[in-house]
């Protein structure tokens, strides 16, 4: 019998499994950080506390993966309204300094992930700049997938595939979902190898070179299964990249829908003229 036709859509749209096993993160206090705050001066008090924060995740003092204490905490600790605090620590949240997360709290990250516009592994731009990735594969499966995929791969119709979904970490925190077809001759990539490597590095392993990649860039909502392994609420913002991969052939190797966290992602690109 045949597989069920599945649709190029956006990642997640119909995720497999549940949260990541991960060990509990260590809470870590910021009594110390604000002992001698300016509580008549002019400079606002939200940003002073940001700021001291800010500092103290630069320095290494509030560690990557760490755990800050919660804001009704810290508004207790420090005589100050819990909405100064919530403020403050938006702040660090627009910075990509830090991440709320659901059921775990407010959690501090090394600052945004940026990546350039190149045929790279994210598994590998990450590992490059030590930030620790793992991946949990959502899906790995053989596939007849829609027309469009099987044109956008110049397959012919009725051609199985390989299906890949995976949730991609940085230093524990859940980031990426990357769904990707590729065509048969990678059916025996197995499911253990994409945990512990990056899809490109395994694809170049057998002999692949990835020599052009046509790609879209966008943003919208995420999906409630986004929001869930994102832990965020939902409806909160995501990039999304489409990319088309082309081997030194000529021929499409891989087509891939991913989606990001807006708060934690951002794609770097360098213009030149004509």
């Amino acid at each position: 019998m045949r597989p069920r036709q599945r649709a190029p859509r956006d990642p997640s749209r119909s995720l497999a499994g549940g949260a990541h096993d991960e060990t509990e993160p260590m809470t870590i206090s910021t009594k110390d950080l604000f002992f001698n705050l300016d509580r008549s001066g002019p400079i606002p008090m939200y940003y002073q506390i940001a700021k001291r924060m800010r500092e103290a995740i630069e320095s290494g003092d509030l560690p990557s993966g760490g755990r800050i204490e919660n804001e009704l905490k810290i508004a207790e600790q420090l005589g100050i309204s819990r909405p100064t605090i919530r403020r403050a620590i938006q702040e660090l949240v627009d910075q990509g300094l830090v991440v709320r997360r659901r059921g775990i709290g407010t959690q501090v990250v090394r600052g945004r992930l940026a990546r350039n516009f190149e045929i790279s592994s994210l598994y590998d731009d990450l590992k490059l700049k030590d930030q620790a990735p793992t991946t949990k594969v959502l899906l790995h499966e053989e596939v007849v997938p829609l027309a469009d995929v099987l044109t956008t791969l110049t397959l012919p119709a009725g051609t199985t595939v390989l299906h890949l979904r995976r949730l991609r970490y940085a230093e524990g925190i859940p980031f990426a979902i990357l769904e990707d077809f590729l065509p048969p001759e990678f059916l025996d990539i197995p499911g253990d190898a994409l945990e512990k490597h990056g899809l490109y590095q395994l694809m170049r392993a057998r002999g692949t070179t990835l020599r052009v990649a046509r790609q879209s860039v966008g943003a919208r909502v995420s999906t409630k299964e986004e929001a869930k392994h994102f832990g965020q609420k939902p409806s909160m913002p995501v990039l999304t990249m489409f990319r088309t991969v082309f081997d030194q052939s000529g021929r499409p190797v891989d087509y891939g829908a991913h989606a990001y966290r807006a708060d934690l992602y951002s794609f770097d690109m360098t213009l030149v003229e004509k």
